[in-house]
């Protein structure tokens, strides 16, 4: 598979889909013949250095850090296998006559294991193992340095040069033999390297486990979360790595991974992350496809593919939690990073701060763009303003967006937790992120069985010790364990000293019908009154903030995020809140604050998902966008009982795909919408939000 399918390319402004090394029909055969192929006669295609094959995808494995790219090693044999390396000798079928030609080795067959080679074959022969001795050879000069410096952190026996080493030595006897130089025949059998790889591969991660261990074992050391994978939670075996970006779980470990999840009821979080990359792939081409279609069209054909690769995971597990949740204190934290230059250092605030950081865990869905043979792009800069005081705008070229999960990988205090499996990541190129909502639905699918959830965004600092007192802040409310803490944190600058958090949190009071031409009224939620850190326990608020909320697991099971909100900005809010409660959750304010959040003006020129969402389809600027929120957000204005929209009303304007499953995204069972409207006191008639002195007054337990 390439990057290509994957989605991995990143956005000129014009979203170039450079063309696949491979093409597949349905089944994933190949159409360009029906022939079986032991009567077809490979040709190796001419090496292209220029190309994104062997030798980029060996450097950006070579990029990664710590014992997650040892695993992610297996991916470069499975992609040269399909790229220039098709029919050569770094595949499954390396070294002897079968790495020549099939149709030289069915001869040799016949001839009982000699092989006669006549002037012309000689010299095909010839021609194409110096072909391939030069694309080796070429990779290995090109990534020395990467190279040297992998060997240092591993050694020079590590399982890449021993088998590169072997390689080496099979294409030397069998070019020896073309050549006339040796006495020796055509090797007959096959010299299988990436089982070879495989094997080396976890010699090398069971020796490894084995000194850790002796180790630990030397310095008194317990490690709860390698301790909960390996015997608590063996879903999350095999171990997914994460990086480097755009591994693809089923190129690591087969079509069963993902059949095992959704037909088996045997889910892992691999299986998982492969059917959410299954339908990364298949968005990247249906973008391309639609590039020039109306937003209706859009809509109906995205729902379309939802319904086709992410309704399957949904229906396997409705109503009931993917894995089992562990009663160990574990806290997952679920983060939708866009573009975030903070992700790495959220990560380390988060981590470093943690009272208990082998209980904490991180989902991250990473949206970037990665700079592969395109250019990437700013947000709305402010450069200055005009002779009548205008602000000048410009959007301009820059460089790849950093990777906030390598960022933290690498630095040597907290690699840890990426090698136990403590971080788990979906890579999401630019081109295919539709916003929030669509981000925090992938990121809820990497929780893997830990005892809380949180929400949060990927631009963060932490309170010393904010886990352990999230969770007793949580526990202590009258409501626990149906209990969610929300809030809007307080702000932070990059130049301000360390967080120490503690200051009175803020209450999620009042709500307004928004007037904004773009946001068609929608109920957008904000801050109340106080009532002081000091209380005895928390009281509780009207809303529930996207931005950050924690509550035990089983959360998800009672309101599961819904995958039908694309290109959707505000509206999310109301619906949280709104199914959250009517599924008998209560929601309280933290008493102290001990996170803080960057806020972002659009003076900073930090990009936005809707200027993609513009460039994707080829209508630059947020207008397409608009168009696109305008259907999603019906979606969310049904929910709530907006009396303008009816089924009826939705579907004299063809927009009834909005209510696609909607019974199992749409109020809770427990308490009613009607109940909801009252609890907060909005007129939904006069779209007007009245004042709640419940909460604003810190009266309700």
């Amino acid at each position: 598979m390439s990057d290509v399918e994957n989605g991995t390319k990143g956005n000129t402004g014009d979203f170039a889909f450079p063309k696949s090394s491979t093409s597949s029909n349905n089944n994933g055969s190949n159409n360009s013949s029906n022939k079986p192929s032991r009567n077809k006669k490979k040709r190796v295609r001419p090496i292209n250095p220029n190309n994104d094959g062997g030798a980029k995808i060996i450097i950006a494995l070579l990029a990664g850090a710590g014992g997650a790219f040892l695993l992610a090693l297996l991916l470069l044999m499975s992609r040269l296998e399909s790229q220039e390396f098709e029919n050569g000798l770094l595949n499954s079928n390396v070294g002897g006559a079968q790495g020549v030609d099939d149709t030289l080795y069915e001869e040799q067959q016949e001839m009982g294991g000699v092989l006669p080679l006549v002037k012309g074959q000689r010299q095909i022969a010839t021609e194409r193992i110096s072909k391939l001795l030069g694309k080796i050879k070429m990779s290995k000069y090109i990534n020395e340095d990467k190279m040297n410096k992998f060997n240092k952190l591993f050694g020079a026996n590590n399982p890449l040069d021993s088998v590169m080493k072997d390689a080496n030595e099979e294409l030397g006897r069998m070019q020896g033999v073309l050549e006339g130089n040796k006495k020796n025949e055509m090797p007959i059998k096959k010299l299988d390297l990436q089982q070879k790889l495989t094997d080396a591969v976890e010699k090398e991660e069971e020796e490894k486990t084995k000194r850790k261990a002796v180790r630990k074992k030397e310095l008194g050391i317990v490690d709860d979360a390698a301790h909960a994978n390996e015997e608590n939670a063996p879903h999350l075996h095999p171990h997914f790595p994460p990086l480097p970006p755009h591994t693809m779980s089923v190129e690591l470990f087969g079509e069963k991974i993902i059949t095992d999840t959704l037909s088996h009821n045997k889910p892992t979080m691999a299986g998982i992350i492969a059917v959410l990359q299954r339908f990364l792939q298949n968005l990247h081409q249906f973008l391309k496809d639609h590039r020039d279609s109306k937003a209706l069209t859009v809509m109906n054909e995205y729902f379309a593919l939802v319904t086709k690769y992410l309704v399957p995971l949904e229906d396997a597990y409705r109503d009931r939690s993917v894995f089992p949740i562990r009663e160990d204190g574990s806290i997952f934290m679920s983060l939708g990073a866009y573009r975030d230059h903070l992700l790495g250092e959220t990560l380390r605030q988060a981590f470093k701060n943690a009272a208990s950081p082998d209980k904490l865990f991180v989902g991250a869905v990473v949206q970037n763009c990665f700079g592969i043979d395109v250019t990437c792009r700013t947000g709305v800069e402010v450069k200055g303003t005009d002779k009548h005081g205008r602000p000048i705008t410009e959007i301009s070229d820059r460089e790849p967006d950093v990777n906030g999960i390598e960022q933290f990988c690498d630095d040597p205090e907290y690699t840890k937790y990426c090698d136990n499996g403590q971080i788990r990541a979906l890579y999401v190129n630019e081109t295919e992120s539709n916003g929030p909502t669509t981000a925090r639905y992938f990121a809820s699918k990497l929780w893997g069985g830990e005892t809380y959830f949180l929400q949060a965004d990927a631009h963060l600092r932490f309170a010393p010790e904010w886990d352990r007192l999230y969770t007793e802040e949580a526990k202590a409310a009258k409501s626990y364990p149906k209990a969610v803490l929300s809030a809007y944190p307080p702000g932070f600058n990059e130049q301000d000293p360390p967080y120490k958090g503690g200051s009175v949190g803020t209450r999620l009071c009042t709500c307004t019908f928004s007037t904004s031409d773009v946001e068609h009224h929608i109920i957008r939620i904000n801050t109340g009154e106080t009532c002081g850190a000091h209380a005895n326990a928390p009281t509780q608020i009207a809303y529930i903030a996207a931005g950050f909320f924690f509550a035990r697991a089983e959360f998800l099971t009672d309101v599961p995020f819904d995958p039908f909100l694309p290109w959707c900005f505000m509206g999310e809010e109301i619906a949280l809140s709104l199914r959250a409660w009517t599924n008998g959750w209560d929601i309280y304010a933290p008493r102290k604050n001990l996170i803080a959040h960057q806020y972002r003006p659009g003076r900073m020129g930090l990009p936005k998902f809707w200027e993609n969402t513009g460039r994707v389809f080829g209508r630059p600027g947020p207008g397409f966008n608009t168009q696109l929120q305008t259907i999603s957000l019906k979606r969310v204005k049904y929910m709530v009982g907006y009396k303008d929209i009816t089924k009826e009303s939705l579907e004299d304007l063809g927009h009834s795909v909005v209510l696609t499953d909607f019974e199992h995204y749409g109020p809770g069972e427990t308490r009613t919408m009607v109940d909801f409207l009252e609890h907060v006191n909005i007129d939904i008639e006069k779209e007007t939000c009245g004042n709640i002195k419940w909460c604003n007054k810190c009266l309700l337990d």
